[in-house]
Formats: C-alpha cells, sequence, structure tokens
C-alpha cells in the first residue's frame, strides 16, 4: 500500500521539479517581440488535447495553437515532444511555454506560473461496467486502486482517502503504473477494483470503451488544466491569459471545449493561479 503523506515529496522529484529563479535561457516577451518570435513545446499523445493521425497533429490543442497564431504579432515556433521531458525543457528556458494539458498542481507551482485554466481536470474514479460492488465513493472502501506514478492524480489521492474516512472506510492498496493503458487493462482483467483519471480523460475512455467501463463520481475537489510559463514571467504570463480571456469572451473557447471534450467549461477560473495558496483554495472541498 502506498505511503500517501510521502506521495507529494516523491511526485516533485519524479517530475524533477525544484523551485529555483527564472531559467537564464527564457526568453521575456520583449525579447520575444524582438526575435520575432515565440517558442512553444506541445505534446504528443494526450487524446483528446493532443491527437497525432500520422504525422498531423489534431485535437483540442492543436485547434488552440492554431488561434494563438492569428492572436499573436509574433511568429508562433511550435515543437511536439513526448511528455516526459516537455516541462524540463521549458524550465531550462528551451521554450517559452508550454500549449498542452497540463494538469496544474503544487509541485508544479513551485516552478510555473499557470495562465487562465482551459479545462476542468477534477478526479473521477472509473469502474469495470458489469462490476455491481461499486455504487458509490462508500464502496470504494479498501479497494485496490490503480494510478499514474509520480501523476497529479497520484498526489490528490489523500482526498479520497479522507472521503473514505468520513463515511468510515479506508483507502485499499494503490498500484503505480507507468501509463494508463496498462491500468485500464489491468482494470478489465478485474487486477484492480477501480482507478482515477481526470474528467476528460475518463470520458474520453468511456466514449470509446463504455461496453467495458464506467464513469463513477468526482473523488477530488476541482482540478484545472492551464499552460505553464517559467515562473517571474509575468509580461509572458499576461500576453498568454490575454490571448485565452479574449477565446473566452469570443465564445471560441467552449466551441472548442465542445468540440474536443464533449461539454463546455463555463465557471472556472477568470485569473491566473500562481501561488499554492491560490490553487489550495480554489480546489478545496467544501
Amino acid at each position: 500500500m502506498v505511503d500517501l503523506p510521502n506521495v507529494l515529496s516523491r511526485t516533485v522529484l519524479a517530475l524533477g521539479l525544484i523551485a529555483a529563479p527564472l531559467a537564464a535561457g527564457a526568453a521575456d516577451l520583449a525579447e520575444i517581440k524582438e526575435r520575432g518570435y515565440m517558442s512553444i513545446a506541445t505534446e504528443d499523445n494526450y487524446a483528446p488535447f493532443e491527437i497525432m493521425e500520422g504525422d498531423t497533429p489534431t485535437g483540442f490543442t492543436h485547434d488552440m495553437v492554431a488561434a494563438l497564431k492569428e492572436y499573436a504579432p509574433f511568429e508562433i515556433r511550435q515543437d511536439i515532444l513526448p511528455w516526459s521531458g516537455l516541462l524540463a525543457a521549458v524550465r531550462a528556458g528551451k521554450y517559452d511555454a508550454a500549449i498542452t494539458g497540463s494538469i496544474i498542481s503544487p509541485e508544479r507551482l513551485r516552478v510555473f506560473d499557470f495562465a487562465v485554466p482551459t479545462a476542468s481536470a477534477q478526479h473521477y474514479y472509473i469502474k469495470r461496467a458489469d462490476d455491481d460492488r461499486i455504487a458509490g465513493i462508500a464502496d470504494l472502501d479498501g479497494l485496490t486502486v490503480g494510478v499514474q506514478a509520480g501523476s497529479v492524480l497520484l498526489s490528490r489521492l489523500p482526498e479520497l482517502e479522507a472521503m473514505l474516512e468520513e463515511s468510515g472506510g479506508s483507502m485499499g492498496r494503490v498500484v503505480e503504473y507507468t501509463s494508463y493503458p496498462e491500468i485500464y487493462e489491468d482494470l478489465k482483467n478485474g487486477r484492480l477494483d477501480y482507478t482515477v483519471n481526470s474528467i476528460i480523460s475518463a470520458k474520453s475512455l468511456i466514449a470509446e470503451r463504455g461496453d467495458e467501463f464506467t464513469l463513477g463520481e468526482p473523488v477530488s475537489g476541482p482540478g484545472f488544466h492551464a499552460y505553464p510559463v517559467p515562473k517571474g514571467n509575468e509580461e509572458l504570463l499576461d500576453f498568454i491569459n490575454g490571448f485565452i480571456l479574449e477565446m473566452k469572451e469570443s465564445g471560441k473557447l467552449a466551441e472548442l471545449q465542445e468540440k474536443w471534450f464533449g461539454q463546455a467549461f463555463p465557471d472556472l477560473p477568470a485569473e491566473p493561479i500562481t501561488s499554492v495558496e491560490t490553487y489550495e483554495a480554489l480546489t478545496r472541498v467544501d
């Protein structure tokens, strides 16, 4: 069984995120304007945010980048990278920002500031469609859950533990995996009782495999997908915020959310999230 109090520190180490001043190679907005382009990194495989159809990118992020190219008064240069090295590359100053499906977390906030959120990342449990034992959170008492190692989902399991304790139950065994396809296979085959994932990823799974899996209830407070900028790069953060707020005001953001996520998220914060204190206030379970 995973030692939940140690999850946060282990996640920090897994992500390689250590608080430090703005990286030497990072460019501020004035430098970006002077050189004539902004360099961004996007992920290669995180549906429905990023989808590769052969060599052709598509998905929510692709459409957002297309809109950013129209909004920006300078060129947008995009590289598509595996997730494993993406945030580290932005932190090192190789890219100005990540335009991807990154989820905000306290450990990431020690290194990055996050722009106005673009989607909800609240966590839900997922069970087998034919598992009649589980009708609600209380029924997760003592059951085995699979979660991706080093993920925000793992770091927020203490919230589920607290929910179970309120109903007189307790967390069962927590099994860590390299990837979610492995988790879903073990859930399907009965090696796990349930898993936890963010609402968009969970709904994407159910849309594809609703005969095998069922979406359960929220097991965390609110969560958010947002674009990270190296800490201290305030003018660049303001520029990205301006882009997202214009997308919200025009209705284009809601249109893309409906297109790719199957629902809009009108109640997302309208301000950037730049501190752990602000994040905790927004994600607290009432």
